[in-house]
């Protein structure tokens, strides 16, 4: 040190250069740390401020923004929880992946007088707390800043939690986790009565003809070069899109795929066998699914194509196009594995 509590320039560069390896070697959250403790020292340090930025951007999804805008998700889980809350004021409500802390204060708004909100993300964790305090909900919420499925009670919860509040859902439904996640806290964070929200979810999906979403996936020859062998990267799973923005046509009725019960439902693999009837001749170039789920009995949630949902929707493209017409089905092999759910033809 230089004598003031401002670190010399050489001090500063050894400190930058720290965080700048750890973001390059992937460790965003620890690069994100390293730049706090330079801005502790500097906290006007303008290079230290970028290096922060850059790795939370890394850590922190941009999706959390354009789903905290999505204003029917918030209306419809501000509606449910006010009935549970309603029902059993003085329940420990348990939120897991609590995100901006946006349904744990729901809860404290609505007379619940201790929520616990777990958040794995730390950088999350951090701001969901200063989200808490701001709003005026720090009495009754507290954030534990680690993964649920690493709670204990009563470390981290004072007693077995009466209501479960999540959302960890993307837009295939289980690519977060919640079926391992919630059957975890069946059996070591709730009580035995204790109201879980989602209460159900389902699949569903469709067959769909569509060029362009196939050339999300897909290439052939363009430019006067053969550059399929760079389809051996293309995703062999789903990926996120809004159907609707894509021509598109449909070819068969949405037909269930998958039926949970988030009261009993664990993570272990299922496969099922699917004869869809195509209602018209096309060329199948994808399978579109989404999901809808049950917060409490009369309110749903999901993002079926129409809902113009925050999650879009779910799209596997096939290695390759199929013709498919009416009066021959298509054999549709679903299957997940707790964490993710795709589909094969049938040979």
């Amino acid at each position: 040190m230089n004598g003031t509590d401002i670190p010399d320039e050489l001090e500063l560069d050894a400190f930058l250069n720290w965080g700048r390896d750890l973001h390059h070697q992937g460790r965003y959250e620890d690069a994100a740390r390293a730049f706090e403790l330079i801005l502790g020292l500097d906290r006007d340090n303008e290079e230290a401020l970028i290096g922060r930025n850059r790795a939370v951007r890394r850590a922190v999804p941009r999706w959390h923004w354009e789903m905290l805008h999505d204003e029917e998700r918030a209306e419809l889980y501000d509606r449910a929880i006010r009935r549970a809350v309603a029902a059993a004021p003085d329940a420990l409500v348990l939120d897991i992946g609590a995100g901006s802390g946006l349904l744990a204060m729901m809860a404290a708004r609505a007379g619940a007088r201790q929520v616990v909100a777990c958040e794995g993300q730390p950088s999350v964790a951090e701001t969901t707390s200063r989200v808490v305090r701001v709003a005026g909900y720090d009495d009754a919420v507290s954030v534990v800043a680690k993964m649920s499925t690493r709670m204990a009670v009563p470390q981290d919860l004072p007693r077995r939690a009466d209501l479960l509040v999540t959302e960890i859902v993307d837009c295939g439904l289980l690519g977060e986790g919640i079926l391992g996640t919630i059957a975890h806290a069946r059996e070591h964070l709730l009580a035995p009565d204790a109201v879980i929200m989602p209460s159900r979810g389902r699949i569903t999906a469709q067959l769909v003809e569509s060029e362009p979403l196939f050339r999300k996936n897909h290439v052939g020859k363009l430019y006067g070069f053969d550059l399929a062998p760079f389809n051996r990267l293309s995703t062999l799973e789903y990926f996120d899109s809004r159907l609707h923005r894509h021509e598109h046509r449909t070819l068969s009725e949405p037909l269930t795929v998958f039926d949970f019960d988030f009261y009993t439902a664990d993570a272990r693999p299922e496969r099922t066998e699917l004869r869809v009837a195509p209602t018209a001749a096309g060329t199948m170039h994808a399978v579109a699914f989404w999901f809808e789920m049950e917060l409490m009995p009369g309110i749903t949630i999901g993002n079926a194509p129409e809902d113009g949902s925050h999650w879009k929707q779910a799209i596997q493209c096939l290695p390759e196009p199929l013709h498919v017409q009416p009066g021959e089905p298509v054999v549709l092999a679903a299957a997940h594995d707790g964490e993710s759910v795709r589909f094969e033809v049938a040979s």
